[in-house]
């Protein structure tokens, strides 16, 4: 019994052990594809990143593309949990807005936050029978915002909104575009500072809010 028992508590840890080093992949591999872009970056190159032999990542990964599917679902996994929890605390429409502009620039740009940003650059490198998996987790993180978004619409808290634009007001997936869109385009431009005149991701969050969210009515 004793000698199960151990056997048992080897096989947990074993199985951890790999469980953290498929992990310690695709962290590395999101840090590469952001830097290098996905179809610069080798298995050689992502391999030597987390210390193991060129070959090791094939025992956890097929190949490149499934690294790279990886990279996708743990960023929108991540931005899903992350998301939910902030909405948590928000009672009101404007609170739900903000938390939601705020966590997606921290999705984006927090330290360690590559995973989206690769999604965003390196989506068409991801072939068509992955694509359909990363859609199905992207749609549920999308409905978070769907759901806020019509939220403010109706409510006439948007500056795409007005009383004399009906058209605008029913339109709740332009607005999701729109805004996902202007804050995702800051992968491209935006670069934290510190020191005088700087603007932190609270403030560039701010911003947003204000371009975007109308007074009430």
């Amino acid at each position: 019994m004793a000698e199960t028992r151990k056997q048992v508590k080897r096989s947990v840890a074993d199985g951890q052990d790999e469980a953290n080093r498929r992990q310690a992949l695709i962290r590395a591999s999101a840090r590469l594809f952001r830097e290098k872009g996905f179809e610069a970056t080798t298995v050689r190159d992502i391999a030597g990143a987390v210390g193991m032999r060129s070959g090791s990542p094939f025992y956890h990964f097929s190949n490149k593309q499934e690294i790279l599917k990886a990279v996708m679902e743990e960023g929108l996994r991540q931005g899903l949990d992350r998301t939910e929890e902030a909405l948590k605390a928000a009672t009101t429409p404007q609170e739900r807005f903000r938390a939601m502009v705020r966590t997606h620039y921290g999705i984006l740009h927090d330290e360690g936050s590559e995973f989206i940003a690769v999604l965003l650059y390196d989506w068409r490198s991801l072939p068509d029978e992955h694509k359909q998996d990363i859609i199905a987790v992207k749609d549920r993180y999308d409905l978070l915002w769907q759901a806020c978004l019509q939220e403010m619409l109706s409510l006439g808290l948007l500056g795409a909104n007005s009383d004399h634009d009906k058209a605008a007001a029913d339109d709740v997936k332009t607005a999701r575009l729109m805004i996902m869109g202007a804050i995702n385009f800051t992968v491209t431009w935006y670069k934290q500072h510190t020191g005088r005149g700087a603007m932190d991701l609270d403030a560039l969050s701010d911003r947003t809010v204000r371009f975007f969210m109308r007074e009430a009515p």
